[in-house]
């Protein structure tokens, strides 16, 4: 890894501790950890108190395979949509959305519209 790479890390690293300084989740209202590569998009409810992962989505499921030839957006979309119908079934109406060190745009802000749209408060 060259120094170019190693500052453009830890730069992404400082700002996603800077996103997650100021977020905390518990089993009520847990945080929605998003993580997106080129292709996928995933996102889990954690309880920082005991460090578990209430439940998780992620675009690599089998429920999920076929719809890899829709557009990026709208698999964030659906993804959100099917996030919010977990975190009911568990019983949670708040949380609390951690986007790490991506922007809240593109599909990063479809994603969390979707959420909301399914009922859960941030």
């Amino acid at each position: 890894m060259d120094r170019k790479q190693k500052i453009r890390i830890n730069k992404r690293l400082r700002v996603a501790r800077g996103v997650r300084r100021k977020l905390h989740g518990t089993a009520v209202k847990p945080r929605l950890s998003i993580f997106r590569s080129n292709k996928n998009i995933a996102c889990q409810a954690i309880d920082d108190e005991t460090g578990y992962t209430i439940t998780a989505v992620s675009t690599l499921e089998k429920g999920f395979q076929g719809q890899q030839s829709e557009r990026k957006r709208e698999r964030a979309k659906v993804l959100g949509t099917e996030m919010a119908k977990r975190l009911k079934e568990k019983g949670i109406g708040r949380a609390v959305f951690d986007r790490g060190w991506y922007r809240y745009h593109g599909r990063i802000k479809a994603f969390a519209d979707a959420v909301r749209e399914g009922g859960i408060n941030f």
